[in-house]
């Protein structure tokens, strides 16, 4: 019972401190996920950090929560979940609650200017380190479909301008095809072997 009280304590503070100190979008979250859930509590696996990822992107709302909500339900089942999105939406809340307060002064303010430069470039480098990290990851693999895929969505996105919700279904189908035909290609050889 202890444990679990710790469990959920950690990923309650561990989304929390995450939340409040990631500036730039969901995308910059994702490494400092990888780095805390994978690297220093050791409770998802890389590859999984990527699925989950991947998922978090595909679905609907802030990939910041999705991926909180996602790594709390891998730990810590549904309570975790309900944990780690409480953790990762207070604090923009409460941020949010007391800019509003004094909006009028911030709002001319050089310094608070200067430092949102700032910070935009800090965020591009946290972008660029999540794309190279995990496209390394991809091509670590030596599989070609994801390499393929990679390839594809990129260009798709980057010279052709298509609708990124068609890449993510077009990507899915693929997906879902390759572990289809997988599956049967090792129902087919395990039928072979008995």
């Amino acid at each position: 019972m202890k444990q679990q009280k710790n469990t959920y304590w950690t990923l309650f503070w561990s989304t929390f401190q995450l939340s409040a100190f990631t500036f730039g979008g969901g995308f910059v979250i994702i490494p400092l996920m990888r780095k805390k859930f994978v690297h220093h509590l050791k409770w998802i696996e890389e590859e999984e950090m990527l699925d989950l990822t991947a998922i978090a992107q595909s679905c609907p709302g802030a990939i910041a929560v999705n991926a909180s909500i996602l790594v709390g339900y891998r730990v810590a089942g549904v309570p975790g979940a309900l944990i780690t999105m409480l953790g990762s939406v207070l604090p923009p809340l409460i941020i949010i609650s007391i800019i509003s307060l004094f909006y009028a002064a911030f709002r001319d303010n050089a310094v608070v200017s200067m430092v949102m430069s700032g910070m935009l470039a800090g965020v591009a480098a946290v972008i660029c380190d999540v794309v190279l990290t995990m496209g390394a990851n991809i091509f670590k693999q030596k599989k070609l479909l994801p390499i393929l895929v990679l390839a594809g969505a990129f260009c798709a996105v980057r010279l052709w301008n298509v609708n990124i919700i068609l890449i993510i279904l077009v990507c899915g189908a693929l997906g879902a095809a390759n572990i289809a035909w997988s599956t049967r290609k090792k129902n087919q050889e395990g039928g072979k072997v008995q």
